[in-house]
């Protein structure tokens, strides 16, 4: 099965020449360290930075340069700052090709739950609900099961819900998987992983057809 950085790295493929993109909190800021050579992609933080590049290396930190996870990350040529309004006039007006989000739960029907575990402190819905009501194509990147085994990809959400019905496609540790009328369509596995395991995994209605292809990374 993948890591964070698998996860990362199978959702970079979906990028296109010249797309804007949102990368949200959690395992969907580690894309902008795998994107292709061969394409130019701009990412965009909702807290008012289009132009964000990879990580920093240690020790080149600006702690004025964050993303919003207030994470520190790197502006490449040309990149522009601005203030959160222009941001969420970006989202708003439907000027990002793609949106990646992190996940506590998904449903086979496209529902997201993102922002809040009842009974516990959170920061915040963020700009998930913006993102979510705005976008066209999203794309959830999460681990397929919570730390205790249980599927994250349900019939239906335990939690508050972000979206509904707005999820397009989902990538796991596990898997890819494809939000459809019937419900999750295996499209491809992790490197070693089965179709049994990932059935087992999934709590939510599995779509499988004709054999599977393992991820190419």
């Amino acid at each position: 099965m993948l890591d964070k950085n698998g996860i990362a790295r199978r959702i970079a493929q979906e990028l296109q020449d010249k797309w804007y993109v949102n990368l949200g909190i959690g395992i969907p800021t580690l894309i902008a360290n795998h994107v292709p050579d061969d394409i130019e992609v701009t990412f965009q933080s909702e807290n008012g930075i289009l132009g964000m590049g990879p990580f920093p290396f240690e020790g080149e930190e600006d702690a004025d340069l964050i993303n919003a996870g207030k994470q520190t990350i790197t502006a490449l040529p040309g990149a522009a700052i601005f203030d959160s309004a222009t941001s969420f006039a970006m989202i708003r007006g439907q000027h990002i090709q793609l949106t990646v989000l992190g996940a506590m739960e998904v449903a086979d029907n496209g529902n997201i739950a993102n922002w809040k575990i009842p009974g516990r402190m959170v920061k915040g819905m963020g700009g998930a609900m913006d993102l979510v009501a705005s976008a066209d194509n999203i794309i959830v990147a999460m681990m397929h099961t919570n730390k205790r085994g249980k599927s994250k990809l349900l019939r239906q959400c335990s939690l508050p819900l972000t979206g509904v019905g707005c999820v397009k496609r989902v990538v796991t540790n596990l898997a890819v998987l494809d939000v459809t009328p019937n419900g999750f369509k295996l499209i491809e596995r992790a490197p070693g992983v089965t179709v049994e395991q990932i059935q087992e995994a999934t709590e939510g209605r599995l779509v499988v057809e004709g054999d599977i292809p393992e991820m190419n990374l």
